[in-house]
């Protein structure tokens, strides 16, 4: 079954007021769109645009809710507590999301259930754990770059950039290298990072010996004046992470997590490159727009750059300290068109479906054999479309789906029904229909489980 869903995009500060609009098609609405989810979630379930389809129910969660199996499918229907177990969103930053990082599964479920057994109300400001799921996620860039902070650097790198500012200071016209000894005093022992960042979290944001402040403060104008000799045609070793120093400073003065981003690898993807973002790793996304796939969980634990709660003990716990290379996750070229992108969890896979007029895979036999109905109906209309030329793409459903239109339009055939689907336009695909054949030219999103 081919059930079409909407939404409405989600309206936070550092959204966007133009990139979800243009990307889909519509009219800005004049506001921040930050994200439109695309799923069963609480927060903001996917409208069921013709709910007589699926007995009169008006959301995803609510049909879910009511016919587990006939949504989901048998595996999934069969826990006690049934559920659509990712939300698909795009995504777009026009300013610097909070630093944060998300639970393992484990972690999660004891955390929820220790919050629940201390009373504290799952919708308190001051609360970890929401759910006992946890949140990994991969972001597929869409804009010609994606830029993001995303897990902790190497140590030489740091001592790189601490080399660099203490350069910068020697250079300035009132030299205070004491707020960067500071600094280089707590990036010393076994447990660098994690004492590290413990004290710009704990001094910065209250704790107020006011070394931190003055750090942060120093770091700031340093990069200031790092752009000002840039302009003058001095070369700089870290120029990127000086420039989005001065880009956080303006989002979040005297914020600690300026400073942290600078422990942090700083990633520009291009377009069509994705990042998976496991449990433990600490991330921000700073600007860009972007397909994200994540499990559904609203279990966050912020370290910096935003005014809300911080559990500097239990970021600590959940962080992953150890230096590693940017997760960047390549493609599985399932078929000409098709790629997928397949993370180390149980919770969702990504894929991309892309087609040009006459290019790889036009005019390739591709009508799905169909035990009769709406599905052999888009069979006999699948076969003349090859012919014609139009490009043929397909993938073989393992779960319940949702795919989404970004560029184009196609016809959507499945084992049982067909779908057209065109730019901005969205829809869930029960696992029954088995084999999709996307007949068309454009691109589209789609989410499954594995």
């Amino acid at each position: 079954m081919f059930v079409g869903i909407t939404n409405t995009p989600r309206h936070y500060a550092w959204g966007s007021t133009t990139a979800i609009a243009g990307l889909l098609g519509y009219d800005p609405s004049g506001t921040a769109e930050a994200e439109l989810w695309l799923g069963a979630h609480p927060g903001s379930p996917s409208v069921i645009t013709d709910p007589e389809q699926v007995g009169g129910h008006h959301t995803l969660l609510d049909w879910i809710h009511a016919a587990p199996e006939e949504a989901l499918g048998a595996a999934l229907a069969a826990p006690a507590a049934p559920r659509l177990p990712y939300l698909l969103k795009i995504l777009a930053a026009a300013g610097p999301l909070s630093l944060q990082a998300h639970p393992t599964a484990e972690r999660a479920r004891i955390g929820f259930g220790l919050e629940n057994a201390a009373g504290i109300p799952q919708d308190a400001a001051d609360r970890n754990y929401r759910d006992p799921f946890h949140k990994p996620e991969v972001i597929f860039a869409l804009s010609d770059t994606f830029e993001a902070l995303c897990g902790f650097r190497e140590p030489v790198e740091i001592r790189g950039i601490l080399g660099e500012l203490r350069a910068l200071d020697v250079a300035s016209d009132d030299p205070q290298p004491g707020a960067l000894d500071a600094l280089e005093r707590h990036l010393l022992g076994d447990d660098a990072l994690r004492d590290c960042v413990d004290w710009l979290l704990r001094d910065g944001r209250g704790g107020d010996s006011g070394e931190v402040a003055w750090l942060v403060e120093r770091v700031v104008a340093l990069a200031v004046s790092a752009a000002d000799l840039a302009e003058s045609g001095a070369i700089l070793d870290y120029p990127l992470e000086l420039a989005t120093v001065r880009d956080l400073a303006r989002a979040y003065p005297g914020d600690p997590g300026i400073v942290i981003s600078l422990l942090t690898n700083r990633v520009s993807l291009r377009r069509g490159e994705v990042l998976y973002l496991p449990a433990g790793n600490i991330h921000a996304y700073l600007s860009g727009l972007g397909v994200e796939l994540m499990a559904a969980s609203d279990n966050v634990l912020r370290g910096g750059l935003s005014p809300k709660h911080i559990d500097v003990d239990e970021l600590l716990e959940v962080l992953e300290f150890t230096p590693l290379p940017v997760p960047y996750l390549p493609p599985v070229l399932s078929s000409p068109g098709v790629s997928e992108y397949r993370p180390d969890v149980d919770d969702f896979v990504l894929v991309h479906i892309a087609a040009e007029a006459g290019g790889a895979g036009a005019g390739a036999p591709a009508a799905v054999a169909s035990p009769g109905g709406a599905g052999a109906d888009a069979g006999a209309r699948a076969a003349p479309a090859s012919r014609a030329g139009v490009p043929m793409r397909q993938f073989t459903l393992t779960g319940p789906a949702i795919a989404i239109c970004t560029a184009g339009g196609f016809l959507v055939a499945g084992a049982g029904a067909s779908v057209a689907l065109k730019r901005g336009e969205s829809v869930y695909i029960t696992p029954d229909e088995g084999t999709l054949t996307f007949a068309g030219v454009g691109e589209v999103f789609l989410a499954t489980t594995p």
